[in-house]
């Protein structure tokens, strides 16, 4: 069969992507609204 190599993979050896973004989530989206409201604010202060 073509999927006989996939039936050796246990649940613990693989890693899914998407669960490992989510993660890190909530560390990642404060330090980007962060870093945008200081860029925001650079720019604001830059152009007055």
């Amino acid at each position: 069969m073509s999927n006989a190599h996939h039936a050796d993979a246990s649940p613990e050896q693989t890693v899914d992507p998407v669960e490992a973004i989510v993660a890190l989530i909530p560390l990642v989206l404060p330090l980007a609204g962060a870093v945008l409201m200081f860029l925001l604010a650079f720019i604001a202060i830059t152009m007055a």
